[in-house]
């Protein structure tokens, strides 16, 4: 029997949390004893002046995520949303620097922001959304954190039967010094996209204690990106029968940035057969012919489910993933095995040294707890 859709997971959680905060709060003038909010505050006490509330039953100062991102102006506003399933798009917009999401529950699982747009998906106008455009939450501001929140594209491969757009994108974050502590990234292909505003332009991003799945590229872009004590989870593909399943990371690093994607301490978990699916393989994007992928998985457990032979592919033969800058250091578990060192480029001692967080972030040191 196939594992119970994403779709179905996502939305049960949530939804559980949502119907207990509503039994204990069935009025606005009990909501101060049922604290919707957690300790985050009230709309009548505000964790401060700044501070934005959404409940999905209208208990807050908003109902939809969306409406209070439009209602935030300025910078440093913060948005404290409680327990419920919130369908719908999100965008934050350049301007809103500073801004920070918490998951009033401080559990990811009870907090999630979802929609099933696919690349393939048609748009009102006739066009179809494309990879970008199918996003569910889009963060293209400077300063984005988020603390307590799932992201998530619950699109299915059969949602659009042989239709070539799968691409269904959970989070594509764009904006320098992002960071994400204990949230979760659902989807199938191209979850979670780690990008930058433009070719030239720099974005660091930092993810700690998080929860990635995918199949396909779940992890992908250009972006100058941190993972800490992450788990990524590889999905069982009933459309299928043999492997590759797929790819956890696609990074797409532009040439003149000497930092792309850095795993360490994480995990890789699957729900698939043991080696089912490639650690990485690069991305050449047909928009930076220039593009040089990095990727480096240190110190991280890989399990079973990584083909430990052959970790690596190519996404077009003429970028072969030998000429990319992919590399690991001290990984552990069935998946880490050197069964044959010219296709496991392992980087020396010294090299490592050059391999960490504050390497990758240089002058931003992201708060990793909050408040």
């Amino acid at each position: 029997m196939p594992p119970p859709s994403r779709r179905a997971l996502l939305t049960a959680g949530a939804a559980a949390a949502l119907s207990l905060a509503v039994a204990a709060a069935p009025t606005a003038a009990a909501a101060p004893s049922a604290r919707p909010f957690g300790r985050f505050g009230s709309p009548s006490r505000r964790l401060t002046e700044r501070t934005l509330y959404i409940h999905p039953g209208g208990l807050g100062d908003h109902t939809s995520v969306q409406s209070a991102v439009s209602a935030a102006s300025g910078s440093g506003r913060t948005l404290v949303i409680a327990p419920g399933t919130y369908r719908e798009t999100v965008a934050v917009g350049a301007a809103a620097t500073g801004m920070t999401w918490i998951g009033a529950s401080e559990d990811p699982r009870d907090v999630v922001v979802v929609y099933d747009n696919a690349a393939g998906t048609v748009r009102p106008d006739g066009t179809t959304y494309g990879t970008s455009g199918s996003a569910t939450t889009t963060v293209q501001a400077e300063g984005f954190a988020a603390r307590w929140i799932t992201f998530a594209n619950d699109f299915l491969r059969t949602d659009l039967p042989g239709n070539p757009g799968t691409q269904a994108v959970a989070v594509k974050v764009q904006g320098d010094r992002s960071s994400f502590l204990h949230c979760r990234f659902l989807g199938h292909q191209d979850t979670l996209y780690a990008d930058s505003m433009s070719l030239a332009a720099v974005a660091r991003q930092y993810f700690a204690h998080c929860y990635v799945e995918g199949d396909v590229d779940f992890v992908f872009g250009r972006a100058r990106a941190v993972f800490e004590h992450c788990q990524f989870r590889t999905l069982l593909r009933g459309d299928l029968a043999s492997a590759p399943h797929g790819f956890v990371f696609a990074p797409s690093t532009a040439g003149a940035n000497p930092y792309g994607f850095l795993a360490a301490r994480c995990r890789v978990t699957s729900e698939a057969p043991d080696g089912y699916y490639k650690l990485a393989r690069p991305w050449v994007p047909s928009s930076d012919t220039t593009a040089w992928p990095a990727l480096v998985v240190r110190d991280s457990i890989l399990g079973p489910g990584i083909d430990a032979v052959a970790p690596y592919a190519n996404m077009r033969d003429a970028y072969p993933w030998q000429a990319q800058r992919f590399a690991e250091y001290r990984n552990t578990g069935p998946g880490a095995a050197i069964t044959v060192p010219e296709n496991r480029p392992q980087l020396t001692s010294q090299q490592a040294e050059s391999a960490t967080r504050s390497a990758y972030l240089g002058d931003w040191t992201p708060a990793r707890n909050y408040p």
